[in-house]
């Protein structure tokens, strides 16, 4: 009897949705503050290279998961 198994590529994204409170001037630099000095790395933390008091943030720690084209597992 032959092993038929295959391998298959399956697409998946892991999605954070939270919020960054930033004191800015505008919101066009309060959004451009979150672009370039907030992050997530995978096996990491939450970080920013903003003072810690002009932005504070609220995430989850578990994401959603998008398993093939859309359907979201919880």
């Amino acid at each position: 009897m032959s092993d038929k198994k295959q391998i298959y590529t399956v697409p998946v994204r892991f999605v954070f949705k939270g919020e960054f409170k930033i004191k800015a001037v505008s919101r066009a630099q309060a959004e451009e503050y979150a672009e370039n000095d907030c992050g997530l790395v995978l096996g990491g933390r939450i970080h920013s290279t903003l003072p810690a008091e002009v932005v504070d943030w609220d995430f989850p720690v578990h994401p959603e998961k998008i398993v093939g084209h859309g359907k979201i597992e919880h």
